[in-house]
């Protein structure tokens, strides 16, 4: 890799001052991406801050929301008694994702601010209608992300953590990348305070709402509710998966996802 200026910030507050006062800097969270771009130099940048001792991990229950803080690993997620008794959907996603190396480093922060389209955290952002602070502002799901590796961030923002209102019932399925466990298709399913939510990821360039499936699941909470019911996106064909198989497990996984609630 190249040379850089590495900070380790002891806040959040010096973490975003670094950040603002080098050339060219970025955030480290857990690496799991930023890393490798490094050391195969598809990256150049001046400074690299590291988030590990800004005090932006935790998680917690307060009434009918849990917080994670943005430098919360995988594992942390998805052995948290909190979240496990509150949102056990969202324990077993963080479980599947990757392998425990993987899930021992990286970060629900990272994840989401990647916004990977194969990633699994984008799901239960959209489908459980989290809302991401920042060390800026307050972004509800629905604005967060917006394309392939693209979100709603501004230069330099910074996550400080994800809030999840906890759902009357939830699932997710995953058809997993057995290499790799990235999702070729997941869906999370919830019945919400704002009603039902069926979200996709790793279909297309970036995770969205089956709302054509919801309107159907909110008549009739069901599996065979979504017989028939093709969902429109603009889905990806790679090596993995056309796109035509990718469309169908949608419906296969929205059906395992609603199965496992109903």
């Amino acid at each position: 890799m190249y040379d850089f200026n590495y900070h380790r910030p002891a806040s959040a507050t010096d973490a975003a001052a670094a950040r603002k006062a080098a050339a060219d800097g970025v955030y480290l969270a857990g690496g799991m991406t930023l890393l490798p771009t490094l050391k195969q130099r598809l990256a150049r940048n001046s400074d690299v801050v590291d988030l590990a001792a800004a005090g932006l991990a935790g998680i917690g229950r307060d009434g009918g929301t849990i917080t994670i803080g943005a430098m919360s690993t995988h594992d942390s997620v998805a052995t948290s008694s909190e979240v496990q008794s509150a949102i056990p959907a969202l324990a077993a996603l963080a479980g599947g994702i990757g392998d425990p190396q993987v899930r021992n480093r990286g970060t629900i922060g990272g994840s989401i601010a990647n916004a990977d389209p194969a990633a699994d955290y984008p799901a239960a952002v959209l489908g459980l209608n989290a809302t991401v602070h920042t060390d800026r502002r307050d972004i509800k799901a629905g604005d967060f992300f917006t394309g392939m590796f693209e979100t709603a961030l501004d230069d330099g923002e910074l996550i400080t953590k994800v809030t999840f209102p906890v759902p009357a019932a939830a699932a997710y399925a995953k058809f997993a990348n057995l290499a790799s466990r990235y999702a070729i298709v997941g869906v999370m399913a919830a019945k919400t305070g704002d009603g039902i939510r069926v979200a996709v990821t790793g279909a297309a360039g970036n995770a969205f709402r089956a709302t054509a499936m919801e309107q159907a699941l909110a008549g009739d909470f069901s599996a065979a509710a979504l017989d028939g019911i093709s969902v429109d996106a603009d889905y990806n064909s790679d090596i993995h998966a056309s796109a035509e198989y990718r469309r169908h497990l949608v419906g296969v996984m929205a059906k395992r996802a609603v199965g496992e609630i109903a």
